[in-house]
C-alpha cells in the first residue's frame, strides 16, 4: 500500500486553495507504488493525483523530478504534469511532507505485455531521451556501477541465506562489471525505472509514462538495458527475443544506437540486472515482517543476470542491424 502519511479533508481543502483545480469533491488513497503517498483527487474541474514525498525521497531531488516532467510535457511527451501553485511554485507542504498536485493520466499498466506493446515502449523511451535534451538540471545516478558495491556490502554477509553460493557468485559479477563498465557512451536524462507498471496504455496505444522519481543522468543505452530486463523476460525466466526485437526496433525508429552502444549493450543489460538484484536482495533481507513495502524476489533478477553473462552480442537481444553481432 502506498499511503504512508494520512491527510484530513480540511487540511487537503486548505492545501488545494493554492491551486487552480476547483473545489474538492472526493479523494482516496492509491494502493500502488512504494516510495511516496499518493491520492486520487476529484474536484469540480477534473481529476488529479496528489503526491506526498516521503522520507525515502531526497527533498533536494524534487526540483529535478518535477522540473523534468514539466520539461518533457512541454515538448510533447505524454507524462504527468506538475501543476503550479498561485505563487508559481510546483511544491507545497501538506501533513509535514513536501507535496505536489499532478495532472491525471488516463490509462492502465499491462499485466501481460506483448511484442506490439514493447515496440511502443521502445519508441516512447527514445522520444523521452530526445525530449529531455536541453533540460538544465543534473542528477547523478546513485544506483549505477559506483553505487553497487556499497549496496552489496550491506547484504553480502547474508547472501547465502537466500541461495547457497550466492556470495561468491555475485562478488565475481560485481568485480567484472566494475572492471569493464563503459566510460564513453552517449549520455542524457534517463527514466531508470521504466517497468510495465510505469507505462500506461489505452487498449494497445501507449498513453503515457509515469513515476520519474528515479530519473537521473546516465548512459542512454543503460535505460534500454533496464527495459530489456523488465519487459522482455517471461515468468519462467526465459528471454523473449520477439519482444526484445520489437523494443529495440521501436527505439531505433526514433533514435539510432551508436556502434559503441551496440557493443556495450550486453554488459549494460548485465549491469542493470545486477542493480535490481542488489536492491531487491537488500530489501528482502532487511524489510521487517508486516512492513508496508512489498518485498520483491531477488532471485527473479538472479536468473536474468545469469542469462546476460552468456550473451556475446546485441543480436542475441534481437537487434537486427550491422554491428550487432560479435
Amino acid at each position: 500500500m502506498a499511503v504512508y502519511t494520512d491527510i484530513t479533508e480540511d487540511d487537503l481543502t486548505r492545501f488545494l486553495a493554492a491551486y487552480d483545480v476547483g473545489s474538492l469533491t472526493s479523494y482516496k488513497g492509491i494502493a500502488e507504488g512504494v516510495e511516496n503517498s499518493n491520492f486520487l483527487l476529484h474536484t469540480t474541474k477534473g481529476s488529479y493525483i496528489l503526491t506526498l514525498y516521503e522520507k525515502r525521497v531526497n527533498a533536494d531531488d524534487l526540483p529535478f523530478f518535477l522540473g523534468l516532467m514539466h520539461h518533457l510535457a512541454e515538448r510533447g511527451l505524454s507524462c504527468p504534469l506538475p501543476l503550479p501553485r498561485a505563487d508559481g511554485e510546483l511544491l507545497g507542504t501538506l501533513s509535514g511532507r513536501p507535496a505536489a498536485v499532478i495532472s491525471f493520466l488516463e490509462g492502465m499498466w499491462l499485466r501481460k505485455p506483448e511484442a506490439q506493446h514493447c515496440r511502443e515502449v521502445g519508441r516512447a523511451l527514445a522520444a523521452m531521451h530526445k525530449a529531455s535534451e536541453g533540460f538544465p538540471l543534473k542528477r547523478a545516478n546513485a544506483l549505477s556501477v559506483d553505487g553497487w558495491r556499497p549496496l552489496w556490502q550491506n547484504s553480502e554477509a547474508r547472501a547465502d541465506e537466500v541461495q547457497a553460493g550466492l556470495r561468491e557468485e555475485i562478488a565475481a559479477d560485481l568485480a567484472h562489471l566494475e572492471e569493464h563498465w563503459p566510460k564513453h557512451l552517449p549520455e542524457g536524462v534517463i527514466h531508470a525505472d521504466l517497468f510495465p507498471d510505469n507505462v500506461f496504455f489505452l487498449g494497445d496505444r501507449l498513453s503515457g509514462l509515469i513515476d520519474f522519481y528515479f530519473a537521473c543522468n546516465d548512459f542512454l543505452a543503460y535505460d534500454i538495458a533496464i527495459c530489456l530486463n523488465s519487459w522482455c523476460f517471461e515468468k519462467d525466466g526465459s528471454y523473449n527475443i520477439t519482444k526484445g526485437m520489437a523494443l529495440l526496433a521501436g527505439y531505433e525508429s526514433v533514435r539510432k544506437l551508436t556502434a559503441e552502444e551496440v557493443v556495450a549493450l550486453p554488459l549494460l543489460a548485465r549491469g542493470a540486472a545486477l542493480r535490481f538484484f542488489l536492491t531487491r536482495l537488500y530489501d528482502w533481507l532487511t524489510t521487517p515482517p508486516g512492513a508496508l513495502v512489498v518485498k520483491k524476489d531477488p532471485l527473479e533478477y538472479l536468473t536474468k543476470l545469469r542469462f546476460h553473462r552468456a550473451v556475446a552480442s546485441s543480436a542475441e537481444y534481437g537487434l537486427r542491424r550491422e554491428g550487432a553481432s560479435a
